[in-house]
């Protein structure tokens, strides 16, 4: 058996470079240089046919330990509850209302940016956030 692979998390979307940028926010992540040849994002979508402008973008973790986050074009739309979703690990080692309380900040953080705050799950020691990002994917925060 061989080692761990390195993957990417790739979302099916309409907007790929809007929804990376949000994502970049979310997590701190970064928008990679353009292509080998391009001195911009930019020149490089001049560069493509109509077709594949803007049709995908990414992101990746500055750090190079997170997954690179892939967002690509499609033609539909969103239309059933996410079967996978990120947890964005704002508060661990925190419980009861120091957890509460980091949750919140962070859910505070990120609705001007688009987010929507779908409710807060809280028994008293444990909580969790589920969100949805610019384009309804669902996430929580943990």
């Amino acid at each position: 058996m061989s080692a761990i692979k390195q993957f990417q998390v790739t979302f099916d979307c309409a907007e790929p470079e809007r929804l990376a940028r949000f994502w970049c926010e979310v997590l701190g992540y970064v928008v990679p240089p353009p292509p080998e040849g391009f001195a911009t994002w930019d020149d490089f979508t001049c560069s493509q046919p109509p077709e594949q402008r803007d049709s995908w973008f990414a992101c990746s973790d500055p750090s190079g330990v997170g997954p690179r986050l892939y967002f690509q074009r499609v033609p539909e739309g969103k239309a059933a509850k996410n079967r996978l979703h990120l947890d964005v690990r704002v508060a661990t080692g925190l419980v009861g209302a120091e957890r509460l309380a980091a949750l919140e900040a962070e859910c505070a953080r990120l609705v001007p940016l688009g987010a929507v705050h779908v409710r807060t799950l809280y028994d008293g020691n444990d909580a969790c956030i589920p969100m949805q990002d610019i384009e309804g994917n669902e996430f929580c925060l943990d």
